[in-house]
């Protein structure tokens, strides 16, 4: 803990990690309340799969690209016009969001701004913590990143239940105000950082592969940062079919009993790199992460099996309802997989920040966002069909089967 709290006594830090905290918070819950309006306004699943395109292709077009420019550009400059920016288009969208074109539009022009608020947060981390506080402060992003993601989920139906879709988009664009409140905040000495005033997209893009591939430690994380927003995806996509065929329970409840567990584990897992792990391989760190979330997925199919509820039954002797009992099989496990994700994507974070340069350290991070967006797109779509047609159990235990496997070939690199 005493590692987490003097990153966190560092103003610069804190300013910058309450910035992506309620800018992540607002762009999550705008993604899934546009997903609703379009669905009131239109009652087809086509047109909700047109707004999910319209906030994912940007990330494949313009994630590399963005990366270019923000390394040109002041950072702090960067999070503070692309929130300002958002919070105007998201201010408009309150009077206007029964124009199914113009909710496109928005959704569409926003998206293209938050590519470039991407690559400009956690590049910023080194320009402000010491080197041996990288681990510590990547920590408390990857909390603030992944929690942001569950608690948008989780509040945004009940904020359009109490305040409806007007109001609600008030609140968002208010929530992007406050990031960038805290983001003009933020004091750097990167004016003093030199800059390249040459552009050459093509060139750049050739040297930001170079620099990914030629460096094993940034590739290998690389792709470890591309697997775990890919995991959450896909965990996504399962989770009502879940909640509704394994865990038998309402999916408005799956939040709660679910994805806050999850947020906790991730808490936990922070605490134990920061503060017990930190002398370790970064990339041994990463390998346990990956084993610990196979063994997770795998035994999510089995939260209601009989035996190991009648073991749990006896365990509390028999005071515990079987419902009660499933539900805390399943929260413990998400707890662990949390638990898991922090031992994967924190380790990964501080390796790219550690092996690349502050020149090149946002293009990396653009050309992380445009992969991760491309490469998840297909084991989105083979997941729900996977689903479908063999049952939601049966794809958990696979999908746990191929991260051991990844595991398993990261042992002999």
């Amino acid at each position: 803990m005493d590692n987490l709290l003097t990153v966190l006594k560092n103003r610069n830090f804190l300013y910058l990690w309450l910035c992506e905290a309620f800018s992540q918070v607002a762009m999550n819950m705008l993604n899934f309340i546009l997903v609703l309006t379009v669905f009131s306004l239109t009652s087809s699943n086509k047109a909700v799969s047109g707004i999910i395109l319209s906030f994912t292709i940007p990330a494949v077009i313009f994630g590399i690209l963005a990366g270019v420019f923000v390394d040109r550009w002041t950072k702090k400059k960067v999070l503070f016009a692309t929130n300002i920016i958002r919070f105007i288009f998201i201010l408009i969208l309150s009077f206007l969001y029964k124009n199914i074109i113009f909710v496109y539009s928005i959704s569409f022009l926003s998206a293209i701004v938050t590519q470039f608020f991407i690559p400009a947060e956690t590049p910023m981390i080194p320009l402000i913590v010491k080197k041996n506080q990288l681990l510590s402060a990547n920590a408390l992003f990857s909390l603030a990143l992944f929690g942001s993601i569950f608690l948008a989920y989780g509040l945004s139906g009940p904020v359009i239940l109490f305040f409806g879709l007007k109001t609600s988009f008030i609140l968002l664009s208010a929530i992007f105000f406050i990031a960038s409140i805290f983001a003009i905040l933020i004091k750097t000495k990167e004016n003093d950082l030199k800059k390249s005033d040459d552009f050459d997209l093509f060139n750049d893009t050739k040297n930001t592969i170079r620099a990914i591939v030629n460096v094993p430690e940034v590739f290998h994380a690389f792709l470890l940062l591309i697997l775990t927003q890919v995991l959450t995806l896909i965990i996504s996509v399962l989770g009502p079919g879940y909640a509704k065929e394994i865990l038998r329970i309402n999916i408005n409840t799956f939040p709660i009993f679910f994805l806050t567990p999850a947020v906790i584990g991730m808490a936990a897992g922070a605490f134990v790199v920061s503060n017990f792990l930190s002398g370790f391989s970064r990339h041994k760190i990463a390998t346990l992460g990956l084993f610990i979330a196979s063994f997770a997925i795998i035994m999510m199919p089995y939260a209601t099996q009989i035996n190991l509820l009648r073991f749990i039954r006896i365990l509390f002797l028999g005071l515990a309802r079987t419902y009660s009992i499933r539900i805390f099989i399943s929260s413990c496990i998400a707890f662990v997989l949390g638990f898991s994700n922090s031992l994967i994507f924190v380790p990964s974070n501080t390796l790219v920040q550690e092996h690349s340069s502050d020149q090149i350290r946002g293009k990396i991070y653009g050309a992380l966002n445009s992969a991760s967006a491309l490469i998840s797109i297909l084991p989105v779509i083979l997941a729900g069909w996977f689903a479908d047609t063999f049952g939601v159990g049966f794809s958990l235990i696979i999908l746990g089967i191929i991260v051991f496997m990844i595991g398993l070939l990261r042992l002999t690199l």
